[in-house]
């Protein structure tokens, strides 16, 4: 499916571009921070025998990537501005699968594309069947600060939410739980906020524009949050009122330390169509050194309130749960059911070597997934993360292969091994 391009960036474009500019020449040169990275990953997915993905594309699945970044950013006095430019290339199968068919990744596209942010700031260079070339500005956004206010205005990203693996609250942009690669968050086009009380309080908000099918700029898909970050005591919480695509969302959350071990939670309330639906996470976390190795690990329960109970997540069942269907095709929800356990362990092998191990455990349907991550530093400015997914359940579960249209042939995959290189400068 090739994607839609508008003609040309909106005007109110240009006043970002020409303030940055002049701050650019105006500044101290010596004071410009720039860096960035280049990275080069491939990717290789096993096939079950009875998968309807193996119509679609070969097994295993091969693909290969790469995304070159450059960061720029400047402070004068109060004023600062950040450019973050990104070239980024795939070839490989699943990029194929995802241009031809809509029976993976739920909407999800390989590569970042803007249609329904307020400024296209993305171009495809180059498109083909199996391989894509794209550039695009991550950031670009223009911030005052003071001794108590934050005012940010543009291109940029935002994280909310105590949620360690599942993180209900934060809904701009959120990474996939299993995702392996976390150093980026996609940005999106907003006006963030932020004060900060006497008390060490702080009041934030956020306002993000989109735009329609249409390319209109679209009220109903907009979202305006505040939240308010308190401390009391050893413990922390979040109050947080939201409209996000027209669906009225109050959240309760916080974090408290606990005889040396943290407890963080959420809670969050939607009303979308007449209906309310309220998600929840708990996670408890500790850190501690044994075997002269610094180890650390986090045991997390997540309830998603538009989740499907019944371990029937066939096309049917999301065309009749439009709320859950909607979330995951704007890739802000990556969970079919309900209920869910996860846990990770991390070790440091060595300073610049650390292990790491989640599981992902769907109570509804028994299936899970068992990710094992190495993040290792090479050197300086070198780094290798290698990591290897192993799922496991029946035949219609999540992490088992959910049913397609066609019987006795799921949406499955089997185990599959991730490389990436990355060099920052």
């Amino acid at each position: 499916m090739k994607r839609k391009s508008r003609d040309s960036l909106p005007p109110a474009i240009i006043p970002a571009f020409t303030g940055m500019t002049l701050l650019l020449f105006a500044g101290n040169a010596q004071a410009y921070d720039f860096r960035g990275h280049a990275k080069l990953q491939a990717t290789a997915v096993d096939l079950p025998a009875d998968s309807l993905l193996r119509d679609f594309g070969d097994d295993p699945l091969r693909d290969s990537a790469a995304d070159l970044r450059f960061n720029l950013s400047d402070r004068t006095g109060g004023w600062s501005w950040r450019a973050d430019y990104q070239l980024q290339a795939a070839q490989g199968d699943r990029l194929e699968l995802q241009q031809r068919t809509s029976l993976i990744g739920y909407g999800a596209s390989a590569l970042p594309e803007d249609d329904l942010r307020l400024f296209d700031l993305t171009h495809r260079i180059s498109e083909d069947d199996d391989r894509a070339i794209t550039h695009r500005l991550d950031r670009l956004y223009l911030s005052h600060s003071s001794a108590d206010t934050v005012f940010k205005f543009g291109r940029q990203a935002v994280s909310w939410g105590n949620g360690l693996i599942y993180n209900p609250v934060d809904f701009f942009n959120p990474f996939n739980p299993a995702a392996i690669d976390t150093e980026y968050k996609t940005g999106d086009d907003m006006i963030y906020a932020q004060h900060l009380l006497d008390s060490g309080d702080d009041l934030q908000a956020v306002w993000v524009v989109r735009r329609d099918d249409d390319e209109d700029i679209a009220s109903q898909n907009a979202s305006l949050a505040f939240k308010y970050h308190g401390f009391s005591d050893q413990a922390e919480f979040d109050l947080l009122a939201a409209e996000h695509y027209d669906a009225p969302t109050l959240a309760l959350g916080g974090g408290i330390d606990v005889g040396g071990s943290i407890w963080r939670g959420d809670i969050i309330v939607t009303d979308a169509d007449g209906e309310t639906y309220t998600s929840a996470v708990v996670n408890w976390s500790q850190s501690w050194i044994a075997w002269g190795k610094n180890l650390s690990a986090n045991i997390e329960y997540y309830h998603n309130g538009f989740g499907i109970d019944d371990g029937d997540y066939g096309p049917a069942a999301l065309a009749d749960n439009p709320e859950l269907a909607a979330r995951l095709q704007r890739g802000e929800l990556f969970a079919l059911a309900e209920d869910y356990l996860a846990a990770a362990a991390i070790i440091e092998l060595a300073p610049l070597w650390q292990m790491t191990a989640t599981l992902f455990k769907n109570l509804d349907d028994e299936s899970l997934l068992l990710q094992l991550l190495s993040r290792h530093d090479l050197q300086q400015d070198l780094q290798l993360l290698v990591a290897l997914n192993l799922p496991h359940g029946d035949d219609g579960s999540e992490f088992g292969g959910i049913d397609s249209a066609v019987p006795e042939r799921p949406l499955a995959v089997d185990e599959s091994l991730f490389a990436q290189l990355a060099w920052y400068f």
